[in-house]
């Protein structure tokens, strides 16, 4: 038992250590769980790097190589990605409350249950990204191809994807939309789209649905 417990209790350590909080940004960093807040690392190098349960709160990481990292769990509040390259990268359950993700290329990314209110994605190249159970909560995407995105289950209350482009099929099965603006949007192809979830959003008369679905006679954002 003694042995066994000293084994177990060597690995654990081994674990924990494994993190190189001190390092240099380079590619397949290792920065699991490690504390990076209010820094300045904007250009560098976290391609297939571990940043999982990492805080990067108020760090620049603009113009970085993000591609294919892991950030499950990061924090993120109020950090910059601006021009970075986010491709396939896991975003899951991260905190990125307030973050800027301008001009991001983020093709193939997971954001699955991120908390991204107030986020900034505009100008971002979003094509087949997982929003799903996210909340994007006044999230802006003016000028963001969100082609192929999946927003299923997402709190897009009051997010403005009114100035995003998209083309094919995107899903926004049993996402909120209140007062989500979609003025203008060709969503013809949009899929799990119901009634409901319009009635709620911020369209105009340019705004086009799905075949067969009704155009709201009158919409919300006055009151907005």
């Amino acid at each position: 038992m003694a042995l066994a417990a000293s084994v177990a209790a060597a690995v654990f350590t081994s674990s924990i250590s494994a993190a190189d909080c001190g390092s240099t940004a380079t590619a397949g960093i290792d920065w699991g769980g490690c504390s990076k807040k209010n820094l300045m690392l904007q250009g560098g190098d976290f391609q297939k790097g571990n940043l999982a349960d990492a805080d990067f709160t108020l760090t620049n990481l603009s113009h970085t190589n993000l591609a294919s990292a892991n950030l499950e769990k990061a924090t993120l509040v109020r950090t910059w990605f601006t021009g970075s390259d986010l491709s396939k990268a896991n975003f899951s359950k991260v905190e990125a409350y307030r973050s800027g993700f301008e001009g991001v290329n983020a093709e193939g990314a997971n954001f699955t249950g991120a908390e991204l209110q107030r986020a900034n994605f505009n100008g971002a190249t979003l094509k087949s990204v997982n929003f799903e159970k996210a909340e994007l909560g006044r999230v802006t995407f003016k000028g963001a191809d969100v082609t192929g995105a999946n927003f299923s289950l997402t709190n897009l209350s009051r997010a403005d994807l009114s100035g995003a482009t998209f083309t094919g099929p995107i899903s926004f099965d049993r996402a909120f939309l209140f007062l989500t603006r979609i003025s203008g949007l060709d969503l013809s192809q949009a899929t799990g789209l119901d009634e409901a979830q319009v009635a709620l959003a911020c369209g105009d008369s340019k705004t086009k649905l799905p075949q067969g679905m009704a155009t709201p006679t009158s919409w919300p954002c006055d009151a907005d």
